[in-house]
């Protein structure tokens, strides 16, 4: 299972094996913004960053035979560049999975806070402190990075408590 935390600046996820909650990998791909230094439009960059990001989940995928895709839902925004952004990766999840044809379950921030906390709103060290008691996770102790990674864990674990769909495919591959 490859899981997200979706943002084309720190885009988390995780590698799990789905039978045994093993943590296969994870990690964080960090893009920047470059129009001002290459001196190229800010769409041009925006879709640079884009394809940055599609090549490593690719080839993530292509490593360990993905078979499912689990992702938190992109969620308001504070202007309309952000918006942009947040529409950019939920189509580029979407995509990936309906190109591939691997199914994607989708998850709510707020869903995934009150499952793991009981909470809707709560800190990004909330959410580190919760996956760590949950899972074996390779924490870097780099901020941005643990963040990311524990918000695409918390969207795993929450999909395994929640859905129906889910618990039968983890089931078929035990």
């Amino acid at each position: 299972v490859l899981t997200n935390d979706p943002s084309i600046t720190a885009w988390g996820w995780a590698v799990i094996h789905a039978g045994t909650n093993h943590v296969l990998e994870v990690g964080c791909i960090k893009t920047n913004p470059n129009s001002a230094k290459k001196r190229i439009r800010k769409s041009d960059d925006r879709t640079r960053r884009v394809s940055e990001i599609n090549h490593q989940l690719l080839s993530l995928i292509h490593q360990y035979n993905i078979r499912y895709l689990l992702s938190e839902a992109p969620h308001g925004s504070q202007s309309a560049v952000a918006a942009v952004m947040i529409g950019m990766v939920a189509g580029m999840m979407q995509t990936i999975s309906d190109v591939l044809n691997i199914s994607i379950d989708w998850y709510s921030e707020g869903d995934v806070k009150k499952f793991m906390l009981g909470k809707r709103a709560a800190s990004k060290g909330e959410m580190i402190e919760a996956v760590r008691q949950q899972m074996k996770v390779p924490f870097t102790g780099v901020k941005y990075h643990d963040e990311a990674v524990a918000d695409a864990i918390a969207v795993y674990l929450t999909a395994c408590n929640q859905s129906e769909i889910f618990k039968m495919v983890r089931r078929l591959n035990d």
